[in-house]
């Protein structure tokens, strides 16, 4: 019996998920240019046919790997904004970064890398720019949760909440099982969010 399109758009995102995996593991521990598809194929168990039925380079490999980065961000926020209160907009935003860390602590560390390209590099710059100009966006939103909370210098306080939190998603990626998570979750929360946590 042939496979509906349902099942074989599963099959699909499955398989691109798996390389997509695959890939991540090998940019972060040989680079992205001492990776090749042949790797790529081997590390995820599939056929290099297989893989090029998916995509035609590496490069778009990566660009894929970015932009489902950038929806995870996004998805983020607009889950955020469904929420009453910006208090509870902004402790969305810091569980949601501070679990998502603690459970790919990899990928955060694999996405810093490639925000810190130098800018000769014309192939991986671009993507660089990418996940910074998402960021930028996210900054923005954060500012507006900062307003809506009466908070002076709203710009100021979001640049610290973001200090905050970005230097704590780097130290649980760095050192995933040595940070107490929920310890540091609700002190943030205390700090930013106007409300003590039990």
């Amino acid at each position: 019996m042939p496979r509906t399109p349902e099942e074989n758009n599963r099959i699909r995102q499955a398989s691109k998920e798996k390389i997509r995996a695959a890939a991540m593991e090998l940019f972060m521990k040989q680079g992205y240019y001492a990776t090749s598809i042949s790797d790529i194929a081997k590390q995820g168990e599939i056929s290099k046919g297989l893989l090029y039925n998916y995509y035609k380079g590496k490069e778009e490999l990566l660009a894929e790997m970015v932009e489902t980065r950038i929806r995870e961000v996004v998805e983020v926020m607009e889950e955020a904004t469904t929420l009453e209160t910006a208090s509870e907009q902004l402790e969305y935003i810091v569980n949601g970064a501070i679990d998502n860390i603690y459970q790919n602590p990899e990928v955060h560390r694999f996405y810093l890398h490639l925000q810190t390209q130098p800018e000769a590099d014309e192939e991986l710059i671009k993507y660089s720019y990418l996940i910074i100009e998402e960021n930028a966006r996210q900054f923005e939103f954060q500012c507006e949760i900062f307003e809506r909370m009466g908070t002076n210098e709203p710009r100021k306080r979001s640049l610290y909440f973001s200090s905050v939190l970005q230097g704590s998603m780097l130290m649980i990626s760095t050192y995933p099982q040595k940070f107490p998570i929920e310890e540091i979750k609700a002190q943030i929360i205390h700090e930013f969010c106007k409300r003590t946590v039990n």
